[in-house]
């Protein structure tokens, strides 16, 4: 096995962790004359809805998330908006358990941290870049974050 062979090898089984890591379904890495594409099926669950099926209890209703319901596109021209500047995993919190940096209401200074992504297990803190009050709170903790994706409205 030649060097540049076991290189490429290693660099898929790295791109392919970082799949698993962050649900992506699918990294693409390019360097030089070597581009490398990971990719995986997503299995998708269709249900039907049953007709003529009477419904016994009404749904159970969960609180809704502090995030807002606009179309994505309209909350990329927002003045406020903060961008996520890489691809990864959004996490809300220092730690596990940990109360969140910000909350919907909250008056933050620019710099002052809102939320972490995590890339290539690399914890990088997103700050504010502007003084205000956190208007919208566009992802959860734990969501798969792409690169230049609406996180956070502060106005």
């Amino acid at each position: 096995m030649t060097q540049k062979t076991s290189f490429k090898e290693e660099l898929v089984r790295q791109l392919a962790e970082i799949l698993n890591d962050t649900n992506l379904t699918e990294i693409e890495y390019e360097l030089d004359n070597c581009r490398i594409r990971v990719a995986r099926e997503v299995q998708q669950i269709m249900t039907t809805p049953h007709i003529n099926t009477p419904v016994t209890q009404a749904p159970a209703q969960t609180p809704a998330p502090q995030i807002i319901t606009q179309a994505t596109n309209d909350l990329a021209d927002h003045p406020g908006v903060l961008k996520a500047p890489m691809v990864g995993t959004a996490y809300m919190a220092p730690s596990p358990g940990a109360d969140n940096f910000v909350k919907v209401g909250d008056s933050v200074e620019s710099g002052q941290t809102l939320l972490i992504i995590e890339a290539m297990k690399v914890m990088n803190q997103i700050k504010a870049t502007t003084s205000g009050i956190v208007k919208e709170i566009l992802v959860r903790d734990a969501d798969p974050i792409e690169f230049d994706q609406p996180l956070i409205i502060i106005e």
